[in-house]
């Protein structure tokens, strides 16, 4: 399973060319197990955390298993909020790019229904819907389920937790018999297996094992911040610590290509390592990278399982991985021989942030969060540096020529003058802006409106009058304004004006909710 690859695979070539577009080169361990049961029509029980790549696990064989030429509903995907519809559907849609007669749809609530059976009447054949909404068109006979071949449950576990269990035997009892069911849940708990028993055939296990970490020498941060900054971030770092050696890990062959271009227009000496090179062109950019002539290797994580250099002080995940032990992997690329490392992870919204946090988890790690350079921490370490090199040239001696070429000069300007201006010569442009983070940009929310992320829910006994008042309570503003307020298992996401929104977040910031002191901030488009 370790060296499979998603072209050795019996899918179509529609879908092989879409995963290659997206730059993956090879399967995540759930993909290489699951995606061939799944292709050969078996029920499978999928036991895997979010972030381990099992959307594409369960959506590249429900799409290659679509006919094309039905356009009734062939596959149902259950999943327990709308934030996760809208992001499996938004996957789909990027894996059947070639496939262009296979439509998909997500219904949710907080949506016009009207649009989603707009959308049905048309014809679509996989449908990734909440319990609730689905079972809304259920009754209205809006969806019809007779030719359905597919049924998934994502994150199985999270929708009993929310009551969803009555709705998810409705819907299972009004499909075929005749039918494939697949599973997919972090934990196992009774409840999932008595719903496995009652609805599934001779299920296939499907587990992705973890493994022990043991990075003692390796200190861990992550920096929160916007996509479009994290070049930026990027070079500021390396500025900072200056490594001798470092490696950087993106997700895609792709994004490995542009940021090399984009780090060697900046100066830098980085070169990139991935499955598109030849075994003679991997060996060249190694064999430089090992004596220095590259300082910065940019890889993906199949082509940087044979790195083994032990001068390597940085790493970056300029992608969060996708999967836990790719982590545990990419940072022990660093700390090697008993010396000590870093690594340094950027996180672009929530969806990473939680993901963070499950690595985080799993490894047991203590990582710190790291704020983003100034332009003044980068430019005093650069003169540092600079500085420090001058005074060895100065012990050096043999500057008899240098001081001839100076004293001219110094009839016309000062030696203060002179060397002030050396410097700033040597530290090049520093006329850049400072790394603008809007809080925010791209919340998700309707137009005029900001959409805020609150860590308390059901769980909680919240209900929206709740957030409601508190909000308009302490803050004076008119309930009216107040926007959608979604409340899930154990977060709430509320929209409220942008004009607003900064003193929302002043106001309730560590204020409580029904005795509950609360965390409140900008939510982030997923």
């Amino acid at each position: 399973m370790e060296n499979m690859k998603f072209e050795n695979l019996d899918l179509s070539r529609e879908i092989k060319q879409a995963i290659a577009d997206m730059g993956f080169e090879e399967p995540s361990p759930i993909q290489a197990q699951a995606i061939p049961h799944i292709l050969a029509g078996k029920d499978i029980i999928g036991q895997a955390q979010t972030g381990t790549g099992k959307t594409a696990a369960f959506g590249i064989p429900v799409l290659d298993m679509v006919n094309e030429k039905d356009s009734s509903v062939q596959a149902v995907i259950l999943c327990p909020t709308r934030e996760l519809a809208i992001q499996v559907a938004g996957e789909l849609g990027k894996l059947a790019k070639y496939k262009k007669n296979v439509r998909t749809l997500p219904v949710y609530g907080g949506q016009p229904i009207d649009r989603q059976i707009k959308a049905l009447k048309k014809g679509v054949q996989i449908v990734i819907g909440t319990p609730g909404r689905v079972m809304d068109h259920m009754n209205r006979n809006t969806l019809k389920l007779g030719n359905v071949k597919m049924m998934v449950l994502d994150e199985a576990d999270e929708m009993l937790d929310m009551g969803f269990r009555e709705d998810i035997e409705t819907i299972l009892q009004e499909l075929p018999e005749k039918r494939q069911t697949t599973f997919f849940s972090a934990t196992m708990p009774k409840a999932i297996l008595n719903l496995t028993k009652k609805y599934q055939k001779n299920p296939e296990l499907v587990k992705v094992v973890r493994k022990a970490l043991t990075v003692p020498n390796i200190e861990q941060f992550y920096i929160e911040t916007k996509s479009k900054n994290k070049s930026d971030v990027l070079s500021r770092l390396i500025d900072i610590y200056n490594p001798k050696l470092s490696v950087i890990f993106c997700n895609t062959k792709r994004k490995v290509d542009e940021l090399v271009s984009e780090l060697q227009s900046r100066g830098y000496f980085a070169d990139a390592l991935h499955g598109d090179l030849k075994q003679s062109q991997r060996d060249n950019v190694m064999g430089k990278f090992r004596n220095g002539t590259i300082e910065i290797l940019v890889a993906t994580d199949v082509a940087a399982r044979g790195i083994d250099v032990d001068d390597v002080e940085c790493v970056f995940n300029y992608d969060v991985p996708q999967d836990d032990e790719y982590y545990v992997h990419r940072i022990g690329r660093t700390g090697r021989a008993g010396r000590a490392g870093r690594a340094f992870s950027f996180v672009s919204g929530k969806k990473e942030i939680y993901k963070l946090r499950d690595i985080q988890k799993y490894t047991k790690a203590n990582m710190k969060r790291h704020d983003i350079p100034s332009l003044s921490d980068v430019e005093e370490i650069k003169t540092g540096v600079f500085l420090e090199k001058v005074k060895n040239v100065i012990e050096e001696g043999h500057l008899t020529n240098q001081v001839n070429f100076l004293e001219k000069l110094m009839e016309e300007y000062t030696s203060l003058d002179i060397a002030a201006a050396l410097l700033k010569m040597s530290m090049g442009d520093q006329n850049k802006e400072e790394i603008k983070e809007d809080l925010f940009e791209d919340t998700g929310a309707e137009s005029g409106m900001v959409r805020l992320f609150i860590n308390i829910g059901r769980k909680q006994n919240i209900r929206p009058k709740d957030i409601l008042g508190a909000i308009a309570g302490e803050t004076g503003i008119p309930g009216k304004l107040i926007g959608t307020i979604d409340i899930y298992d154990g977060y709430t996401f509320v929209e409220v004006p942008r004009e607003h929104a900064n003193d929302v977040l002043a106001v309730m910031k560590n204020n409580t909710i029904k005795g509950k002191t609360i965390n409140i901030e900008p939510a982030n488009k997923k």
